[in-house]
């Protein structure tokens, strides 16, 4: 999700809940830590250099269970990184501690936010010698391919 969606969705919320894939929900009485932008340089294994940039939201909890984050508020505080920060639309990446610290993408359902997992790849297969998947068949599914006698097929 982009910053300019968000930024369309958070007026016409109540509250601004936050929820894993999963169905957990983030505790309501989370805090947005940060806003910035993060920019990432590296070059791929296949030798192409690459730069990405996200817009970065930490969510943190705290222990003041009496914090409730509302839509207004989190609209400050995007208008607030946006002038100091220079900030341009980009997609969002969401920092969230369970057991370790994870990033994940944003997604909206019409009544919350969901983290989204986020995945690996390679970004490069073609050039770093993974090979192709192999179309999967059914052992049933092969005839009966005995090999004989000068058929070549051994």
């Amino acid at each position: 999700m982009k910053l300019s969606k968000i930024k369309e969705i958070l007026p016409i919320l109540d509250n601004v809940e936050f929820q894993l894939e999963d169905g957990t929900f983030v505790p309501e009485h989370f805090h947005i830590t940060e806003v910035g932008v993060i920019t990432k340089n590296f070059i791929d294994c296949g030798g192409t250099i690459r730069n990405e940039k996200v817009i970065n939201f930490q969510l943190w909890n705290a222990d003041d269970y009496e914090h409730r984050l509302k839509p207004t508020k989190l609209l400050d505080i995007i208008k607030l990184s946006e002038e100091k920060l220079d900030i341009k639309d980009a997609e969002i990446e969401v920092e969230y501690q369970r057991e370790t610290i994870g990033k994940y993408d944003l997604e909206f359902n019409g009544k919350t936010f969901v983290l989204k997992n986020k995945t690996t790849a390679c970004l490069a297969q073609d050039a770093c010698g993974i090979p192709s998947e192999k179309q999967r068949i059914k052992l049933s599914d092969l005839t009966n391919t005995c090999c004989t006698p000068n058929s070549g097929c051994c």
